[in-house]
């Protein structure tokens, strides 16, 4: 509740904001100065009202200074700008601020400054600092609950971890970085004594990775300009490591025939998915998003037009397509189409045998056992242990079929505006930077080809 205090001829509003990350409690002020002529219980009246208007400003978060923290003001952005964000963008940015927040969190948006992000960027290019690091506990946890008389159910009351869970870390599993440190807490073990970290959890991360972090900051200070409580933005004077130019991992023709001819081992919706992706070069969540009403026989084309997200808090849904220009009617070869043309026979069949027991909603063209669509990660992990089954094949993910595509293409002589269009791409550009060695090579075969029929003729012509 707002607080009133009459300072002579004016009156101070204090509000009580809550607490910050140190523990310390929050408080904003504000000033009212009566109009002249107002009698004693008018001004008692209006200095309610003032108070009951800020402390509604103040709750909303629309009473912001420069001397606000990063973590406060970033609760407030990201709030702010909920609706306007993709569902995987905004659980991407949840992911991120953690992170962000225990470097920077802690300073004043007044007082943070290049230095400030220059170290924060150089703390996360060395070891040790990934979230994703995996713990394996020192104690026996069956022990410890034993020794304490503790069931189960109030260990997993008092570290906030579920049932699941501590059975998996009874079991000897290992558990990740927000697990570790809740059971540490709620047994007053530290966390050095109680886990020892596993796997590769010292590697340092990418600069690609750092930048993402360096732009949500940017978006965030942007913001804070925007609003008026900077003058300028630290990161626009700060610089990021550079991003590892990682060339697009693809098979070539030959080893793209083979994966066809062992996808004959497969069943019938993960065999047909592989293909088109393969035919295609469409994303993940483009092959899954779709739908029979996108597909036109007569013309043979199909139209790509939304994809198929899965967020572990939402479930499935569908969301636009990575940008406008990924929304595109590409042309569709012969086989790709005798491919759907087949499979919509297929699927068709298989839902009439089944009856009642299909429960899809939507006729989605990639579908479970029962009709529902598939989750997208679930594909990735099965062709990964498909191609990890076949040792006679490069490992490739599933990503990889659509720079597998691209590359033929470009080694076809298509042009690149055409592949450009056909992968979705912003622009060719896009199309250059990530395929620039398929763009090499069909250069270079272009000018073997020219010589060889600059040699052929002048041999023609010797021989005459």
């Amino acid at each position: 509740m707002a607080m009133i205090e009459k300072r002579g001829k004016t009156y101070r509003i204090t509000v009580s904001c809550g607490y910050d990350m140190n523990g310390r409690q929050i408080r904003k002020t504000m000033t009212y100065k009566p109009e002249p002529g107002m009698t004693a219980k008018q001004i008692e009246k209006e200095a309610q009202r003032q108070a009951t208007l800020f402390e509604e400003r103040c709750l909303k978060g629309q009473v912001l200074d420069a001397n606000i923290r990063f973590a406060e003001f970033a609760e407030i952005w990201l709030k702010d700008r909920k609706n306007d964000l993709r569902p995987r963008t905004y659980a991407r940015y949840e992911t991120l601020l953690p992170r962000i927040n225990a470097a920077i969190g802690h300073i004043k948006l007044s007082r943070l400054q290049p230095t400030h992000l220059r170290a924060f960027y150089n703390n996360l290019s060395e070891g040790g600092v990934r979230l994703d690091t995996k713990y394996h506990c020192n104690i026996s946890v069956d022990d410890y609950l034993a020794e304490h008389r503790l069931s189960t159910a109030e260990l997993c009351r008092r570290s906030d971890i579920s049932n699941t869970t501590m059975i998996s870390i009874r079991k000897g599993n290992n558990v990740n970085q927000t697990n570790a440190l809740k059971l540490s807490e709620a047994l007053g073990i530290p966390l050095s004594e109680l886990f020892t970290p596993v796997g590769d959890g010292n590697k340092a991360l990418s600069g690609k990775t750092i930048q993402h972090y360096h732009r949500l900051i940017s978006v965030i200070l942007n913001t804070a300009v925007e609003w008026g409580i900077l003058f300028s933005n630290p990161c626009d004077r700060t610089k990021t490591p550079k991003a590892d130019e990682k060339e697009a991992k693809y098979i070539d023709e030959v080893q793209a025939e083979a994966l066809l001819r062992a996808l004959d081992e497969a069943d019938e919706t993960h065999r047909k998915l592989i293909r088109l992706l393969l035919f295609t070069g469409m994303r993940r969540g483009e092959a899954l998003g779709l739908k029979w009403s996108d597909v036109d026989f007569r013309k043979g084309t199909l139209n790509i037009c939304r994809t198929l997200q899965f967020l572990p808090d939402t479930g499935l849904f569908e969301d636009k397509t990575k940008n406008k220009s990924s929304e595109r009617t590409i042309k569709l070869s012969k086989i790709a189409l005798d491919d759907l043309r087949a499979h919509k026979a297929a699927q068709a069949e298989h839902r009439l045998s089944i009856g009642t027991y299909w429960i899809g909603e939507v006729d989605y063209i990639f579908t479970g056992p029962e009709g529902k669509p598939l989750k997208p990660d679930s594909v990735s992990s099965w062709f990964s242990r498909f191609m990890k089954a076949r040792p006679e094949l490069p490992f490739i993910t599933l990503h990889s079929l659509r720079h597998t595509n691209a590359t033929l293409q470009l080694a076809a002589g298509v042009p690149i505006t055409t592949v450009s269009k056909r992968l979705g791409h912003s622009n060719t550009a896009t199309t250059g930077r990530v395929y620039a060695h398929a763009i090499q090579s069909a250069d270079d075969n272009a000018a073997d080809k020219l010589d060889d029929l600059f040699s052929g003729k002048k041999n023609h012509s010797a021989a005459g």
